[in-house]
């Protein structure tokens, strides 16, 4: 047997009664195989991550999860200062604070959208069902009050100053923007126009023209945080301009240490989102050697089964 191999024997997994989910990743870990080996690693890297001193701690998510209950299981990430520093879409915006003024409902992939739309002016998201009231108009009656407020003595704000300051403004434990202004963790969404809190926004500006958002700001924060940072890491979910301002601006510091990667995507065509962490070694991007895992399937299983085994070992 050669020296560079090392031989680890596969273990069958022995559910018994009270099994915690930390103990069933471990098992996952002993089994060999598919994905769950990959979910068993990706937990054991990300405890690493979030233990290793000096490290910066990253998510990065699209905005879809933020519609369901996997809301909570990121809410607790940064309750518990798991986080330092979110790269999220103007949706997030959206359905955090959708959410905590109204509510939304559980559907089914297969329902009539034409009824939806038509009967019930509901929009359906997946499995999710967001009607009308719960979103556009909560956002207006709520946002451009606190706008007033805001850009009462500056005009110019970067995306993360906006969204601290909106979160200062709200009063619900649930609400993800609440938590990272209470826990200091900077919310970046270089997308900001891309959704209804950018409207909100736009429509603001129709009657204060002096209005400027400062992109170029929250880019100079990412820079000093990453260049000043003795090791990065990050957990990236889905891909987008949220996975790629992870990835891009750790390049100029050599490239991440730590790297998790939860996917649907395919990665023949090319894409970002189907990119696996492997790719982002030849841009630099994270490190040859970097404690690095892609775990195919759904985030909001994924995730949440990874932070429950954070829970349990580090809590």
């Amino acid at each position: 047997m050669s020296d560079k191999l090392e031989l680890i024997p596969v273990e069958d997994i022995k559910v018994t009664k009270g099994m915690t989910v930390d103990q069933m990743l471990k098992a996952m870990g002993r089994a060999g195989g598919f994905t769950a080996q990959k979910l068993a690693d990706a937990t054991d890297i990300a405890e690493a991550m979030i233990k290793k001193e000096g490290c910066l701690r990253i998510l990065s998510f699209p905005a879809c999860i933020m519609a369901t209950g996997t809301r909570g299981v990121i809410v607790d990430m940064v309750k518990n200062n798991m986080i330092d520093l979110i790269i999220t879409t103007c949706g997030t915006l959206d359905h955090d604070l959708s959410r905590t003024f109204a509510q939304y409902y559980k559907g089914d992939f297969m329902m009539d959208d034409a009824m939806l739309r038509d009967e019930y002016e509901i929009s359906r998201l997946g499995n999710v069902l967001v009607p009308d009231s719960c979103y556009g108009v909560v956002l207006e009656d709520n946002l451009l009050p606190m706008f007033d407020e805001i850009f009462a003595e500056t005009q110019s704000l970067t995306t993360h100053e906006i969204i601290d300051q909106v979160g200062a403004r709200l009063d619900n434990e649930d609400s993800l923007l609440y938590q990272c202004h209470k826990h200091n963790v900077p919310i970046v969404v270089p997308g900001i126009t891309d959704g209804s809190f950018g409207c909100q926004l736009w429509m603001y500006y129709q009657m204060h023209r002096k209005l400027r958002i400062d992109l170029f700001g929250d880019e100079q924060m990412l820079s000093e945080m990453t260049n000043d940072a003795e090791f990065t890491g990050a957990i990236i979910i889905g891909g987008g301009i949220s996975k790629h301002h992870v990835i891009w601006w750790n390049q100029f510091r050599g490239g991440l240490d730590y790297c998790i990667y939860l996917t649907t995507a395919e990665e023949y065509d090319g894409s970002l989102s189907g990119a696996r962490i492997r790719e982002a070694v030849s841009w630099g991007k994270v490190k040859e050697d970097a404690k690095k895992m892609t775990v195919e399937g759904d985030a909001t299983i994924s995730l949440p089964l990874i932070y429950a085994g954070l829970a349990e070992r580090l809590l």
